[in-house]
């Protein structure tokens, strides 16, 4: 235990040289995180740009699959916009992004499995239950 103390002594005046030096050089650290204003503007002008190619897609007439398609990676895009950077997710940690984000990305999977079964229940039924002439 006493090399310990030794060796912690030792180290002291490193440190405190350290700090000192940290100190007069003007490198403290603020509490919280700052963000420029250009970053939130240029997010707005995205959204902006994503909403408008939104509107484009019912001002055109597109229809089918390919306007479901379109609306829905816009909107996709736009929310991922906002939780990346209003809701700060993108410097938040791993694990934490992972927590608020996996949860629906796995709902959606799940959804989609539940379609195509159910669309291959509906078949089963109409092929087996339907009258036979």
């Amino acid at each position: 235990m006493t090399n310990v103390a030794v060796h912690l002594e030792a180290q002291q005046p490193s440190l405190q040289a350290d700090v000192h030096d940290a100190l007069a050089s003007g490198t403290t650290h603020t509490k919280g995180q700052q963000h420029p204003i250009k970053l939130y503007l240029v997010v707005w002008g995205w959204l902006f740009v994503l909403s408008t190619c939104s509107y484009l897609v019912d001002y055109f007439g597109l229809h089918g699959h390919l306007r479901w398609s379109l609306i829905l990676l816009f909107m996709v895009l736009k929310a991922g916009l906002i939780v990346a950077v209003f809701m700060h997710m993108a410097w938040e940690r791993l694990a934490l992004a992972y927590a608020i984000l996996l949860p629906p990305v796995l709902v959606l999977v799940f959804v989609a499995i539940m379609a195509f079964e159910a669309d291959y229940t509906h078949l089963l039924r109409v092929l087996f239950f339907a009258p036979t002439a």
